[in-house]
Parts: structure tokens; sequence; C-alpha cells
């Protein structure tokens, strides 16, 4: 029996994304998608003078499309200048100092602090193992997998701690630090637009960004269902209810990815070994409201997933609990769910095929 996991329920299937189960034909219902972030983004507005609901909504696209482009790793803004993102990548390979944004210094300081708490696996400063893996790019396909290069870069070892910022300044003394925000900038613009909706005094909004989902209030007098779904075939596996402020987030091996010689490389890597995770094919957080001044759900539900994801079986307990998460969903290589009682409370499963098993195993050891 391995070790690290508390008493969980097991299922067999594959693994899982998160799909809307929403009917847009409900009275006072405002619906707009767009396409931000590299993904489909889609928000649903409850409760409000359709006019109302479309200017609150677009003002939420633009916003989503100005951090897009401040944070993007690697393509230029519209007037083909350098991202905030870019010219900070291109001062530290140059060594120098370089003028940030407030918000800029606010996102670095927070995903500074979850890469600590998350004893370094998630790694935003890992951009050069990212592109040399070829996902810092539109389309995917197989690349020549150079061991040589990718053995020089884990041991460069660069890590968020080597970010100095100083008087709206930052720099890095390590010229193989290089910034890819993407594992982070979903879900802070989820806080962002759910915070701007509570300001306007919007009650009711469900708000999701490829797969990562915040809700605010509920739909009619329900709360907002979303589902969870087959990622090699079309249906929902399960439901759950998403209550006002909890946002949801997966980490999978099954939208980002190449297959070579037969194994699925996918964009999740391991930064102490400079590889794509092959041993887990998809993790699935729900993260209930967090206090004033911390980090907020959505970024929560954006970086949480990758650390459970990158550790071992063994260890994916001891690394949720680092990050504060209770309920979660994780599926291995061989296609087990591994599912915490906390999570399965809030499922309700629609694939009766399904077989459902208590499996329990002994508390991580520290």
């Amino acid at each position: 029996m391995r070790k690290g996991l508390k008493p969980l329920f097991i299922v067999a299937a594959c693994c899982l994304a998160i799909w809307g189960l929403i009917s847009y034909k409900q009275p006072k219902l405002y619906h707009s998608q767009s396409y931000v972030f590299g993904t489909l983004v889609d928000i649903s507005i409850y409760g409000e003078p359709e006019q109302r609901a479309k200017v609150l909504s677009n003002h939420i696209l633009q916003d989503f499309q100005q951090l897009h482009q401040q944070l993007h790793a690697w393509k230029p803004t519209t007037d083909n200048q350098a991202s905030e993102l870019g010219a900070l990548n291109a001062a530290f390979a140059s060594g120098k100092p370089v003028q940030i944004s407030p918000r800029m210094a606010e996102i670095l300081l927070d995903a500074t602090r979850l890469s600590r708490q998350s004893d370094g696996l998630f790694n935003p400063s890992i951009g050069h193992l990212i592109g040399a893996w070829g996902f810092q790019r539109d389309e995917f396909s197989a690349v020549n997998i150079d061991t040589a290069l990718i053995t020089q870069l884990v041991k460069a070892n660069p890590s968020m701690s080597e970010i100095v910022i100083k008087n709206n300044t930052a720099y890095s003394k390590n010229p193989k630090l290089k910034l890819d925000l993407g594992g982070y900038a979903k879900g802070y613009a989820l806080d962002q637009a759910i915070d701007y909706l509570r300001k306007q005094q919007v009650h009711n909004a469900l708000i999701n960004i490829g797969g990562n989902i915040i809700a605010l209030g509920q739909h009619d007098d329900k709360p907002w269902r979303v589902g969870i779904q087959h990622p090699r075939k079309p249906g929902a596996i399960a439901s759950l209810d998403l209550d006002d402020g909890w946002a949801i987030g997966t980490s999978g091996d099954y939208q980002r990815y190449f297959m070579l010689g037969g194994k699925r490389y996918c964009h999740i890597i391991d930064p102490r070994t400079g590889y794509p995770v092959q041993h887990t094919q998809a993790v699935t957080v729900l993260i209930p409201p967090q206090a004033a001044h911390s980090t907020q759900a959505g970024v929560l539900s954006d970086v949480a997933s990758k650390p459970i994801f990158i550790a071992p079986l063994a260890n994916k307990a001891e690394m949720a609990a680092a990050m504060g998460v209770q309920h979660y969903m994780v599926i291995d290589q061989a296609a087990q769910v591994y599912i915490t009682p906390a999570m399965q409370t809030k499922l309700t499963w629609l694939d009766t095929d399904l077989k459902k098993h208590l499996h329990a195993q002994p508390t991580a050891q520290h």
C-alpha cells in the first residue's frame, strides 16, 4: 500500500477537466465569451439588466486582455513592444534592474510566497525550461529533447527567491531566471474580476477561464453548478455546486501536450528534473473564500493544483496540506482517481458505470 495519502475514495477513470453545466436559457442570464490567456473565457452574469451586464462583461474582458498583454512571457504587445514581463525577463538576462508596475510587484511577491510554500514545486522562474519543451508557442508539436540543455537549465536552479524587488525596480543575479506566469495569471484574473463585480454591486456571476472557475452568489435560487468532464471523451462524470466565493481548477496532461515515442509530454514540468510529469494525469482542487489580504481563491485554484500534480503520489497529501487544500482529486497514470473525503461530499456522480471503493491509506509521514 502506497503511503502519503489520507483515507481516500478511489474510482477508475481517466483524467479530468472542468466542464460548465450551465443552462443559458434561464431568465435574466447574460452570457458572453471571448478568447484570452490562450483559452476560452466565459462570463455569466445573472439578475442584471442586459445592457448593464454587457457593459460589465466588456469591462472584465478588457481588463483580462490588458493583463494578458502585461504578463505574456513570449509575445510582444499589440504595438510590437515587449510585454512588461518580457522586459523584466530581458533585464534578468542582462543582470540590470528594471522599473516595474505596482501590480507586477504584487504578483511577484505573492508568487514567490506560494513558491516557497510549495517547496519550489510551483516555480514560475523556469521559463527557459518551458520554452525548451516547446510550450511557449500557440501550437504544440513534438520537439527534439535536448538532454544537455535540460541538464544545464536544471543546474542553473532558478528560483523566485532570486528576484529582488526594491524601490519599484526588480532584478536578479541569476541570468537563467526567466518568468512564465501561465500557472498564476488566470487565477489572478478571476480574483480581479470578482472584486470588480462586488464593487459594482453585482450579486450573481460565474467566470470561467479555460476551466478555472469562480462563483459569485448563485444562479436564480440555486448555487452555480459546474461539472468534471472526462478528458478523453465527451460527457461529465460528476457535478458539484460552486458556492459564493468558491473557485475550482484543474491541472492536467490533456490540453497542452505532445506525443513522442508513444509517451505523452505535458506542459507541467518538474523543476527538479526538468522533465514533464508523467506519473499523474490530472489534479482538481476546490478552494473556499480566503481571508482578506491573503492569496485569494482564484489564484489558489490556479496555483495549488501544480505542486500537487508534480509531487509523487505518496507525497500529494502532504503537498496539499502545505498549500492549505482540503478538497482535491487526483488521477494517477493508471487512471485511478483519488478523492479526499472533503471533496467526495461535494460531488454528485453522473457516470453510473464508475466503481467507487473506500481506499484507506496511512497519513503522510513528516
